[in-house]
């Protein structure tokens, strides 16, 4: 490795304490796991300095795959359940977020950021893992938004952190490669859709409280073909499935009474998708809000409201001395929709900067089906 290689990293492992710092948790500190509010919301005087998320705002292709920097939190977030050339089933996960440190129109602090080339106040870190029934490895990676490192571009579109890059061939999302390289573990993906996407909520606009005071800009491809290779422990596989993304963006996505979330995204046959997750409330640990939609591969949906939605966590895996819900009863009356959602590997605990849980599910009921589910603030 050479010296300018070297101190490059060393930025970056400075870079990510200072942001650790900025959210006000630190690597190892267990509380604050446990409120997803103080990361993504909370009362914080900056928040009013952000570009707000209001009803009737038009989510345009291919311009919203774009970042959308005068908001504070964003992300890019793909699943996917493959199979190998065995049959073994298996789970992959990629995200890249992007956080704002300060608001753009923030002169002095912008003039001070922007002082040498490597200095930015737009921040990348990425996630990515590989979960099979007895492994789960998980990385990430971190980054100032820099050209020759991590950034978003549009022609064609790319969303990279160093190696792990996904890059599209037009300026559309699709179709595209995504690669991610880690000690253990690494997978070189070829993803394709032609489906419509789906917006979120209403028209995209994302509630994500009951009294409507906090959303975001949400909507998803839940119906992606993907091929390609995986590496786990050195040994490669050919591994073939179905994916989805997520995209969503905002500048405050939970209040500071809010804990976390439980997100299922659940894949009922080939053509209809099912995403629905619940917000929970940070004293007592029992769900605020809960929203879902039911999607076709044709671009039609249905938005479900709360009331027609019941959660219910009916198995725990102690993981680190924590309790985490890893098989759910999905109950959706209005949709004939019964269902167990059970994972994979009920150890996948992401043990990154901000540890959550985060793997594949089985689903039994009146449907059956694969899909992945979402754990945070436990």
């Amino acid at each position: 490795m050479n010296i300018d290689m070297k101190s490059k990293l060393i930025k970056l492992s400075v870079l990510s304490l200072s942001l650790l710092s900025l959210w006000g948790c630190e690597k190892g500190d267990p509380n604050s796991a446990q409120n997803m509010g103080s990361i993504l919301g909370g009362n914080n005087e900056q928040n009013d300095q952000f570009t707000p998320v209001v009803k009737g705002v038009d989510i345009n292709f291919p311009a919203d795959h774009q970042a959308h920097p005068s908001f504070r939190h964003e992300w890019w977030y793909l699943t996917a359940n493959l199979t190998d050339e065995n049959g073994n089933e298996l789970g992959v996960q990629w995200t890249q977020f992007r956080f704002a440190a300060a608001p753009e129109d923030n002169a002095e602090q912008t003039k001070q950021l922007k002082q040498t080339a490597w200095q930015s106040q737009q921040i990348y870190m990425a996630h990515s893992a590989i979960t099979t029934k007895d492994k789960h490895y998980a990385d990430e990676k971190w980054s100032r938004d820099q050209a020759e490192l991590a950034g978003v571009s549009a022609s064609p579109f790319r969303v990279y952190l160093d190696d792990w890059q996904w890059n599209s061939s037009t300026n559309d999302l699709f179709p595209a490669t995504l690669n991610a390289n880690s000690e253990q573990f690494g997978y070189s993906l070829t993803l394709t859709s032609d489906a419509p996407y789906q917006k979120q909520g209403e028209q995209g606009y994302s509630t994500k409280s009951s009294d409507g005071k906090v959303a975001s800009y949400y909507y998803s491809q839940p119906f992606i073909d993907v091929s390609g290779n995986v590496t786990i422990d050195g040994v490669t596989h050919k591994v073939s499935g179905k994916g989805w993304i997520d995209r969503e963006w905002s500048s405050q996505f939970l209040l500071d009474s809010q804990q976390g979330w439980d997100w299922f995204a659940l894949r009922l046959n080939d053509e209809t998708s099912l995403v629905v997750f619940q917000l929970r409330n940070s004293t007592t640990g029992e769900a605020s809000y809960a929203s879902a939609r039911l999607m076709q591969q044709d671009g039609s949906g249905i938005a479900i409201s709360q009331q027609d939605i019941t959660l219910t966590a009916v198995k725990q895996t102690v993981i680190d001395g924590r309790d985490y819900p890893t098989e759910w009863q999905v109950l959706i009356p209005s949709q004939q929709i019964e269902l167990t959602v059970s994972a994979l590997n009920p150890k996948a605990k992401m043990p990154l900067s901000v540890p959550y849980w985060e793997g594949p599910i089985t689903i039994e009921g009146t449907h059956y089906g694969t899909g992945y589910m979402e754990l945070t603030g436990y």
